[in-house]
């Protein structure tokens, strides 16, 4: 069972209305030096959904830009044979800053071209585990990421990778 951390950009709020424009995911590899096992799929607009200029902003690209992605069944299943080759058995966990946020973009995506999703159901949200382990319900922890917040979804993914695994190593959580 290997967990991976996603980061999702997209040009709206809602799958299927809008569309993911770009994500990255990356594999936590907790004695690692450095977090080398990266995925970046971008993916073209969805037929009919509506863009909204201010969310596709946030990924730095343009809306003709979007348009000239790759078809996201093609994404996906690069996506999908990624998380085979680097899986290390079981199923694999998807872990995210905000959960509620990207899984479903993930989720949708998979379910919609591939008719599955590897994550299966469920996921964690990084800042959830953190505010459990330290008892209390605010705690910041941003804080603990090293590579910065770009909106590149593989930076953002692994600076909240970088979360986990000081979680993992220097506060005690069990995985």
């Amino acid at each position: 069972m290997s967990f991976y951390i996603i980061d999702v950009e997209s040009d709206g709020p809602v799958p299927s209305l809008n569309s993911m424009v770009c994500f990255g995911a990356v594999r936590v590899d907790i004695d690692a030096d450095q977090l080398t096992t990266t995925f970046y799929g971008q993916t073209k607009p969805l037929e009919g959904a509506e863009s909204i200029p201010e969310s596709l902003s946030i990924s730095g690209f343009s809306k003709e830009q979007h348009k000239t992605f790759p078809e996201p069944a093609v994404t996906m299943w690069e996506f999908s044979v990624w998380l085979q080759k680097t899986n290390i058995g079981g199923r694999p966990i998807m872990f995210s800053d905000n959960l509620a946020y990207d899984w479903q973009w993930i989720n949708y995506y998979f379910h919609r071209y591939l008719g599955n999703n590897p994550f299966g159901y469920s996921g964690r949200r990084i800042s959830d585990l953190y505010c459990g382990l330290v008892k209390d319900l605010r705690a910041p922890w941003k804080h603990l990421r090293i590579t910065p917040h770009t909106h590149n979804p593989v930076d953002d993914a692994k600076g909240n990778a970088e979360v986990l695994i000081h979680m993992i190593k220097k506060q005690g959580l069990k995985v």
